[in-house]
């Protein structure tokens, strides 16, 4: 049976399965991969691919899915709670939500107000999580977000930074595709929005609230759609 091997490969690295690189090519260690989770499913443990292996494959690929990502993560929530707000259009209802937390760099219109935006989110869903060292002085800059919490590979809802010239941008990483990372975030032409960032520009830091149990590290494989690539976010 014909099937897309690099979406195989994909789905059995996210559900723990190695396969190999993920380049659509198929080979010892996809075979491997395909009999290990066979026989996790109890099916027959063999390299053979059709319709039964591949609805197993799906069926678990959307539960560990649903699993991390419908389960409620209180700072994203808070960040789509106000998905769309636009730093000059809706300017003083901006305003007002990144001071509810008794802390606000000032004006969005003025300021780069990435930081505010995860300050804001933090602050407000964890009362509790301390903001060490520099962060602590000054967490509307973008890159001191690399002191926050604990390290952790990119996972969903993760706070993550990326450097450009000048600075840099913190958002919350919410997937990934080969090329890009899915992020939601504040200062994302100009508003709260999702974007896509490219992944030639390495992520300066992954981090995770001390205070907040560990969750499994998922990252969901998204499909570009209709989000934009920013490559500024002043």
């Amino acid at each position: 049976m014909n099937f897309d091997v690099r979406r195989v490969q994909s789905r059995l690295a996210d559900l723990g399965f190695n396969p190999g690189p993920i380049d659509g090519l198929r080979g010892p260690k996809t075979d491997a991969a395909i009999i290990a989770f066979k026989r996790s499913k109890g099916l027959r443990p063999r390299a053979y691919v059709g319709p039964i292996t591949l609805a197993a494959i799906k069926a678990a690929w959307r539960a560990q899915r649903q699993l991390v990502t419908d389960a409620s993560l209180p700072w994203v929530d808070i960040a789509e709670g106000v998905l769309g707000l636009h730093e000059t259009r809706d300017n003083a209802e901006l305003k007002r939500f990144l001071a509810c937390d008794g802390h606000a760099l000032g004006d969005p219109a003025v300021f780069p107000w990435c930081g505010d935006l995860i300050e804001t989110c933090i602050r407000v869903a964890l009362p509790n999580e301390p903001f060490p060292g520099a962060l602590g002085q000054n967490p509307y800059w973008a890159l001191n977000w690399r002191l926050f919490g604990i390290e952790t590979v990119p996972t969903f809802g993760a706070i993550c930074s990326v450097e450009r010239n000048g600075g840099g941008h913190v958002f919350f990483l919410m997937g990934e595709d080969e090329t890009t990372w899915y992020a939601l975030g504040g200062n994302q032409s100009n508003a709260v929005s999702r974007a896509r960032i490219s992944k030639s520009r390495k992520l300066a830091g992954c981090r995770w609230p001390a205070t907040y149990p560990e969750r499994p590290i998922f990252l969901p494989r998204m499909e570009p759609g209709d989000l934009t690539l920013t490559t500024n976010e002043a």
